[in-house]
């Protein structure tokens, strides 16, 4: 049998947290910028026109922004792992690729990020 998976993309979702092993980098939340890539069949909600038989990525948005704006990492990895454990808490999602940057992390580069993917 072949297994669909099919996208859902989330580009640049942006929210500022405390991230980081410096002390200076402690004291006030930074931004961090993050794309998403939900993979989940999406023949049903094609089919139908139905929310109930996709993935609300409102939903997911809303839940990484929960966690993101209180949260306290010393690592990007860590909050890559955070994301991508909160996608798959979403019953349709098969698989999740997180690429989580932090614009600020070094001077002469625009940004530093890491890349997981995960079931």
């Amino acid at each position: 049998m072949v297994k669909i998976l099919d996208a859902i993309h989330i580009h640049d979702l942006q929210f500022r947290c405390v991230i980081g092993v410096n002390d200076d980098e402690r004291r006030e939340k930074q931004d961090i910028l993050v794309n998403l890539t939900l993979y989940v069949d999406l023949r049903a909600a094609g089919a139908s026109d139905n929310i109930e038989d996709t993935i609300n990525y409102k939903s997911v948005k809303q839940s990484i922004l929960a966690m993101g704006e209180t949260s306290q990492f010393l690592l990007v990895e860590r909050l890559a792992e955070r994301i991508a454990a909160i996608c798959l808490s979403f019953e349709k999602v098969a698989r999740v690729r997180v690429c989580v940057e932090k614009p600020s992390a070094l001077r002469f580069a625009r940004s530093v990020g890491v890349e997981i993917v995960r079931p």
